[in-house]
């Protein structure tokens, strides 16, 4: 699914997801520089995301895949 990262100075970084009109802060990421892991967001989602430079300029619009229930996420 299309996603939108952005930085905010009062929530951090967040996502946006345009065809459910949600926006949720992150609240978990499996790695500091944020590309090629999964993140965790306030609703409970996983998304997988891309490899990407870790000076990557935000915001973005990436393709970023959701795990599924039950999938081990850690």
């Amino acid at each position: 699914m299309k996603i939108m990262i952005l930085r905010s100075p009062e929530a951090g970084l967040s996502i946006y997801v345009p065809k459910k009109d949600l926006e949720e802060p992150i609240v978990e990421s499996e790695h500091e520089r944020l590309w090629g892991g999964w993140i965790r967001i306030a609703n409970g989602w996983v998304l997988d995301l891309p490899e990407m430079a870790s000076d990557t300029p935000l915001p973005i619009t990436v393709n970023a895949r959701k795990r599924g229930e039950g999938a081990d996420e850690r």
